[in-house]
């Protein structure tokens, strides 16, 4: 009994320090990831060879750079740990590191999605 304790006890501290990184998808790119369990990104995405993420702190200016004026946006969290080698921290906007997913994004990786809209915090995911 006690061992399941500290096993349970071990999960917690996990998901309370997993590092949550987040995806801004149009409907129409929610949309296919649902019906298909896959996606390869936006067509930016797809030309760089890797899906974009952004961090906390980050979601804000990726929503004012790259989705100015867009309805209809939905925040995809992913907890960064289980994504493994496959996700690379690497230097963008103003030398920042940001997260780039070298593999599809697959839905079984998202932890949860919500509506999202410019300016809207993510400090309570």
């Amino acid at each position: 009994m006690h061992l399941k304790w500290a096993l349970d006890a071990s999960d917690s501290a996990r998901h309370a320090a997993a590092m949550l990184i987040y995806k801004i998808l149009r409907a129409d790119e929610w949309r296919v990831l649902m019906e298909t369990g896959v996606t390869n990104g936006a067509p930016i995405d797809v030309a760089d060879g890797y899906i974009h993420f952004s961090t906390a702190t980050q979601v804000s200016d990726t929503a004012s750079k790259h989705f100015k004026g867009e309805r209809d946006l939905f925040l995809a969290v992913v907890d960064a740990d289980p994504l493994g080698d496959a996700l690379k921290w690497e230097p963008s906007r103003g030398g920042a590191l940001f997260p780039h997913l070298y593999r599809p994004l697959q839905l079984s990786d998202l932890e949860r999605v919500r509506p999202f809209s410019r300016g809207q915090p993510v400090e309570d995911e």
